[in-house]
């Protein structure tokens, strides 16, 4: 059976910035994904960044094109443009069109859980920073995977993603080829010196989406905003049964829930410096479609079981025709 939640595993940063675009700035559109939306596999060599990412990106057009039509739900749900019902690829294209130097890969050991029965199903994909590559000894390699247990054993953030980067997770679902975006994240990390404040990001997150279901606003801790809507794309409010039911996860660590209870729901975090509080260090945005993604889970579940037991009843009457009579 499906298990209704995604579960966590490595500690994958999702930028969840509130403007992207194509090789930089600005929203992406339209455009074509390359063949793969996936990155090729890592050439050989010293390379720059630059390099690193031409070779895994393959053809990539941008602004990206996107065919998949919206619902009627006239609230902003995007994450940097990347919707829920997205198929996998626009989703990649729009994801790498938001910056020349990400790079997205399948990830195939997170998602919902299911039985495929053999089936390749794209459960999801990455997309970080390419960076450069350089040719390390062994005695290096030893070295930082050293630093890196004993930051972890003294209770160190030990980090992949760079100040002035960003990265994502993206969960899909679906019939091999026809997968669908359920719930997207993204983190971003802000260079030193160029940290916004809590209080405009707060703003900047309400002028997008507009007047939030819940803020929490612990001192000197993340600020967490909240975008509820029910399945009929009514925003969730405070009077409402479904207020402390309906969540969604900013932070890529904590498993996003489907049911078919709740609507959409977009969940951002904001974290502070521990310098200043004022300030924000990074910041997580992430958007489910909890029924939408519910019932595609059941969908793709029963088709792929409907799938087997033809299968299997095809080789019994193939048996039947073909198979050697013991001999008695």
């Amino acid at each position: 059976m499906i298990q209704k939640r995604l579960p966590a595993t490595l500690a994958m940063t999702f930028l969840a910035g509130l403007v992207a675009g194509c090789g930089g700035n600005g929203a992406p559109q339209s455009g074509t994904a390359n063949d793969s939306s996936q990155a090729k596999s890592a050439g050989k060599g010293a390379a720059s960044a630059e390099q690193v990412a031409e070779e895994a990106r393959g053809r990539i057009k941008c602004p990206a094109k996107i065919k998949t039509q919206r619902d009627a739900n006239p609230a902003v749900i995007d994450v940097v443009g990347v919707l829920p019902g997205m198929t996998y690829d626009e989703a990649a294209n729009v994801v790498m069109c938001s910056h020349d130097l990400l790079v997205v890969t399948e990830d195939a050991r997170r998602g919902f859980q299911l039985e495929t029965y053999g089936a390749k199903v794209r459960k999801g994909f990455n997309a970080s920073f390419a960076k450069e590559r350089v040719e390390k000894t062994s005695k290096q390699i030893l070295q930082e995977m050293q630093d890196n247990a004993m930051a972890r054993a003294n209770n160190r953030v030990v980090r992949d993603v760079l100040p002035g980067e960003s990265k994502w997770y993206v969960s899909t679902m679906g019939l091999p080829g026809e997968e669908r975006v359920i719930n997207a994240s993204r983190e971003e990390w802000f260079e030193e010196g160029r940290q916004p404040t809590v209080t405009s990001i707060q703003e900047a997150l309400t002028n997008k989406y507009g007047p939030p279901t819940e803020v929490q606003t612990p001192r000197n801790s993340a600020v967490q905003m909240r975008w509820a809507y029910d399945p009929r794309g009514r925003l969730i409010t405070e009077t409402s049964p479904l207020f402390q039911r309906c969540y969604g996860a900013a932070d890529p660590d904590v498993g996003a829930n489907v049911s078919p209870d709740c609507g959409v729901v977009v969940a951002a975090q904001i974290h502070p410096l521990r310098e200043n509080p004022g300030l924000t260090q990074y910041l997580q945005v992430g958007v489910v479609d909890q029924a939408g993604g519910y019932e595609l889970l059941t969908q793709t579940e029963q088709a792929l079981q409907q799938s087997e037991t033809e299968r299997r009843a095809q080789q019994l009457e193939d048996a039947n025709k073909q198979a050697a009579k013991p001999t008695l």
